[in-house]
């Protein structure tokens, strides 16, 4: 009989082993999409981008520039968003409605390339993420009906002065290793629990625990464990233990794509949110419109698919 001491050491060898392999594909993917990102910001083509969501602006109800940090949190992520923002002059009712886009649809190249890569197409990853986006945030503009003040002169700042290019790539290399070792050291720890978990026959006890939840939002409970992952750490870390665990789970494409899509949609529940809290009107707007979202995105892909399956039933017969 094998002793305790040995199974979690064996238990912490193989989360080490696939930790260190989901690293290596995770960055493999975010780097080059990160670095892509930083050179068109560097371009300044970034900032004349943003005049092309100004009619976009006008329907939920926003002054022109906020099209800004929408486009910057769509291509750079949240924290770039935020910088942008706060520089801004928008009312808490404004700030509000980017906050809800941009929690639901941020860093959209790298997130939707890695859930590509992990259960869902890009095009629908990205375009699922975006309408979602855009509808959320119109019904917190219907509730929240924001005045539209006059929209000021304001000057980019994500705009950079004029910096040489390997100055830049060198600052961007220095501000990336951070980040990259976070990714590493979270999916290992992430995945060295998970075998932990299942050592201890602990697994099936999450998905118990998590059942119903997962089956108000319309995915499988099995999923318990591979939702909370997503919901805690977010796509950036989540992404890895995604696809490992999917696999050896043995769930189907069709409830891995919509454990991704739920996910794409509402993920990070904590870090992300706690980062918006200083500009919007109330708490709820930065946790409640994008859980709805994903659960309202899962149960529609639910029925259209039984839709299509009952219409291919229907012709069989005919």
């Amino acid at each position: 009989m094998e002793e305790p001491n040995d199974f979690r050491a064996a238990a912490v060898r193989r989360g080490l082993r696939r930790g260190v392999s989901g690293a290596a594909w995770m960055l493999k993917i975010l780097v080059p999409v990160a670095l892509a990102t930083a050179l068109l910001e560097y371009s300044g083509w970034l900032n004349g981008l943003d005049r092309l969501l100004v009619p976009v602006m006008s329907v939920l109800r926003l002054p022109p520039e906020a099209a800004l940090p929408i486009l910057v949190g769509l291509t750079a992520g949240i924290y770039a968003c935020i910088a942008v923002m706060a520089a801004l002059p928008l009312t808490p009712e404004q700030m509000t409605i980017v906050t809800v886009f941009v929690l639901i649809a941020h860093s959209l190249p790298q997130e939707a390339l890695i859930q590509a890569k992990s259960g869902v197409g890009f095009t629908k990853s990205a375009g699922v993420r975006l309408t979602a986006a855009f509808l959320t945030a119109l019904a917190v503009a219907c509730i929240l009906q924001p005045a539209h003040g006059p929209s000021a002169a304001v000057e980019h700042p994500a705009v950079r002065a004029e910096q040489a290019i390997l100055p830049f790539l060198l600052a961007w290399s220095l501000s990336m290793l951070p980040l990259c070792l976070k990714i590493v050291a979270i999916i290992v720890g992430v995945m060295i629990l998970i075998e932990l978990l299942k050592s201890y026959h602990l697994v099936d006890r999450c998905a118990t625990l998590f059942g119903p939840v997962l089956k108000i939002m319309g995915l499988d409970r099995r999923a318990s464990l591979l939702w909370l992952t997503g919901a805690l750490f977010g796509l950036g870390y989540g992404g890895a233990v995604i696809v490992e665990q999917s696999r050896e789970l043995q769930l189907s494409a069709a409830e891995v794509e919509k454990l991704q899509l739920s996910i794409g949609i509402n993920h990070a529940m904590v870090e992300d949110p706690l980062l918006f809290l200083p500009f919007v009107v109330s708490p709820l707007y930065v946790w409640l419109p994008r859980l709805a979202a994903a659960i309202a995105v899962v149960h529609l892909v639910t029925l259209l698919r039984r839709v299509v399956r009952g219409v291919r039933v229907a012709r069989h017969h005919v």
